[in-house]
């Protein structure tokens, strides 16, 4: 394949470089490289990718990938679209719940891939990060009215892990890796991708409610068809406690701006779950 126009793109989180290269026929196609230390990680994120994309999910498609003199580059199919965090809220409540629902059947999709059977048990694996993240917010100088429910909530639910099943995760599932295409929903950016507790996946939905309450609703009907165990909102309310704990800690490099973002995320968290009171969140309305 030869290309003939390259382009870098700046948006995303991620330290890899990316661009939009263009081929001699005319084709577009996104183009990411990584530090060569991560090799093995990515080609293993390739060949996930790949297991992903033959059960049918709409995504961003491997096409190519190996090493190269900047590290490791992937090559993925262009997805010309709009962004969804910025399509879906101008959407009337139903059809951001419709949109939701494909989100959710997505996400139940992408979990069908196993996770490799030598994979660590997911209660010890798990608790141990949640040690990690209780003790990065103790350590951290920035802290938020609400935490210690968040801690004591997480403590007195640990045993909801034990016996979990693990599975292949995006890492990232929310509204702002995802595209609307044709019409259609399309999932982006695996570059997080991991193995874990399916559940877990949704940890990132806060994204989703914020920007749009009935779309994150949506989300969690599509994948359950609608019947949602109540151990599942159980583990996600300690699932979002243990990720509100380390992201104003993660935020603080980042800038005053993004810690307040976060302080901010940590307000209405608690607020949907009355201060940890209720595990089925504000935000959460079943059509």
């Amino acid at each position: 394949m030869k290309f003939i126009k390259k382009e870098p793109l700046n948006k995303g989180w991620s330290t890899d470089s990316k661009y939009c290269i263009t081929s001699d026929d005319g084709r577009k196609y996104l183009l990411r490289i990584s530090p060569a230390k991560k090799s093995d990680t990515r080609e293993t994120e390739f060949f996930y990718q790949q297991k992903v994309a033959a059960i049918g999910v709409p995504m961003c498609e491997p096409v190519e990938s190996g090493r190269c003199p900047e590290g490791f580059y992937i090559i993925q199919t262009w997805i010309d679209g709009d962004d969804a965090e910025k399509v879906i809220p101008s959407l009337s409540h139903t059809d951001q719940y419709r949109c939701g629902i494909d989100a959710g059947k997505i996400l139940k999709m992408i979990h069908t891939v196993s996770a490799p059977p030598d994979q660590p048990a997911w209660s010890p694996r798990f608790n141990a990060k949640a040690d990690k993240k209780i003790r990065l917010y103790e350590d951290c100088p920035v802290k938020f009215d609400g935490a210690r429910e968040i801690i004591d909530y997480i403590n007195a639910n640990r045993r909801l892990l034990d016996g979990r099943p693990q599975s292949f995760q995006h890492g990232d599932y929310h509204i702002g890796n995802m595209m609307i295409s044709g019409g259609k929903l399309v999932i982006i950016d695996f570059d997080r991708c991991d193995f874990g507790d399916p559940w877990e996946e949704f940890n990132r939905i806060v994204w989703s409610a914020q920007a749009a309450p009935h779309f994150a609703s949506g989300i969690v009907d599509g994948y359950f068809d609608g019947c949602v165990p109540e151990t599942f909102w159980q583990l996600l309310a300690l699932y979002i406690g243990c990720n509100m704990l380390s992201s104003v800690p993660w935020a603080i490099p980042f800038g005053e701006k993004e810690v307040n973002t976060m302080l901010r995320q940590a307000e209405d968290v608690l607020s949907w779950y009355d201060r940890m009171r209720d595990p089925i969140p504000k935000w959460y309305t079943k059509k």
